[in-house]
């Protein structure tokens, strides 16, 4: 017998994602639907926090939210959703394990698949570059920086040294920025720890294609940003664009040549591909999703029944008049408020009531730029240094989900305060098996040659006197 209730598949388990379905089971009353999240991972990220992670000052296991621990009455799927159909609403999912696919039928779809890292085919890129998009890239840059701070201390000054000790940041969004200041600040500390190494020793480079950094914020506090960086030993190249990285060497488009080992890309996102490009739902322009203001998939004229969009995979209309080009900008304001209301919407829906549109006035933008430094901007206010820095950890400690997390997150910072932050480098557990591998593959020593038994002497015959 075919259930009656209606089931809801959230596709992706990222900030919209998640608020969705969290929002959902606070919502939904017992029995009153299905509600079926597909993700790859079994956690959601916290991806402001990225940056403090590749520093060391959070540990990376407390900025993943986990779905299955937090997600009582949701069915969580590890997998990826490869089709959708939604004339026949079936989703194709491909989990994580094994080779068969299956089909997933659905009353409602949530498209919250988030986006990856835009490249473009640079020559070496894909080979050498680092996103910054995942807890695994975080912790991978955190580990290759201390990993070749190590690697350095014992070689002599000279091309290799200077090589590994070279770090360059593609792109001077938030997330470039953020994370370029925190290395900076976190190579410096390191360098307590190697008397062999000198502040000099350390090279750090961003390039924006631009004119200028951080677009967010107003011109005037972008060049403090300038300033505050160039006084800390950094260089910001502005108006360039990479040519190539073909192993491990940056070519700029002035000619410049810079050999680096940490090479992260942090130059735009994308609506997630695979997703949007193996479904019927309309798409505009840029690749995203066609999304109506109150969040489900379609035009003003028209809406797609069944069927919603949010977050980074989905071109929302920014009511508020503060968009880019008349569309939400993709960040996790957004996201998480997309979330809560579309879950809010879906109810409505179901219970036979009108959707609401999605409004949301930007809150202004904060960064961190290593401890005890910011900037924050809200509309005509600025602030930086100290203060902004208060407010980024303030704002983005409570923005943190479940109290669980915030008191984890929290504790990290009183921790780092007290003790330093965390210099272990672990890169080791990329490739757990190595040291297992190496002496297994070792011939064992041949086993000496057992020696002879010396001859029994035989007792002289005693002579009888």
């Amino acid at each position: 017998m075919t259930s009656t209730v209606p089931r809801i598949l959230i596709v992706g388990g990222g900030y919209a994602g998640f608020y969705t379905a969290w929002k959902l089971e606070k919502l939904l009353g017992r029995g009153e639907a299905e509600v079926t999240i597909v993700d790859p991972l079994p956690y959601m990220t916290y991806q402001p926090f990225l940056p403090e992670v590749a520093a060391g000052e959070i540990e990376p296991r407390h900025v993943v939210v986990g779905l299955r621990r937090h997600l009582k009455r949701t069915t969580v799927i590890a997998g990826k959703v490869t089709g959708i159909n939604h004339a026949t609403k079936t989703a194709t999912i491909t989990p994580i394990a094994g080779d068969e696919t299956w089909q997933h039928e659905y009353d409602q779809i949530v498209v919250t698949a988030g986006a990856v890292s835009r490249t473009f085919p640079i020559p070496g890129i894909a080979d050498n570059a680092i996103g910054l998009k995942t807890i695994e890239e975080a912790v991978a840059i955190r580990d290759r920086l201390t990993s070749n701070f190590d690697k350095a201390s014992v070689l002599p000054a000279g091309p290799e040294r200077d090589r590994l000790l070279t770090v360059v940041v593609v792109g001077g969004g938030f997330a470039g920025i953020e994370v370029f200041a925190e290395l900076r600040a976190y190579a410096s500390s390191l360098l307590k720890s190697y008397p062999q190494l000198s502040f000099d020793d350390t090279h750090f480079h961003l390039i924006e294609a631009m004119g200028r950094i951080m677009p967010e914020v107003s011109q005037k506090t972008s060049e403090w940003v300038l300033k505050d960086l160039a006084k800390k030993g950094a260089f910001v190249h502005l108006d360039t664009q990479v040519k190539g990285a073909v192993d491990g060497v940056i070519e700029l488009s002035t000619g410049e040549q810079l050999p680096s080992d940490l090479i992260i890309w942090t130059a735009g996102v994308m609506a997630n591909p695979t997703v949007v490009r193996g479904s019927d739902l309309p798409v505009e322009e840029r690749g995203r999703i066609r999304t109506r203001p109150d969040l489900r998939v379609g035009t003003d004229e028209e809406f797609v029944e069944g069927a919603w969009a949010a977050g980074d995979v989905s071109a929302v209309p920014d009511l508020s008049g503060g968009g880019v080009g008349g569309f939400c900008v993709p960040n996790a304001q957004h996201a998480v408020r997309q979330g809560k209301l579309m879950a809010k919407n879906i109810v409505a829906v179901l219970r036979g009531e009108q959707p609401k549109q999605y409004f949301h006035k930007n809150l202004g933008a904060v960064a961190g730029l290593g401890l005890y430094n910011g900037a924050f901007q809200s509309g005509k206010i600025a602030l930086t240094g100290f203060i902004a820095w208060l407010a980024h950890r303030g704002y983005h400690g409570l923005a943190m989900p479940t109290w669980e997390r915030k008191f984890r997150v929290i504790g990290d910072w009183v921790q780092n305060f007290l003790h330093g932050r965390e210099t272990v480098n672990l890169e080791a557990v990329q490739n757990p098996r190595a040291t297992f591998e190496e002496f297994a593959a070792r011939p064992r020593p041949a086993a000496p040659a057992a020696e002879a038994p010396a001859a029994e002497k035989k007792p002289e015959p005693v002579s009888a006197k």
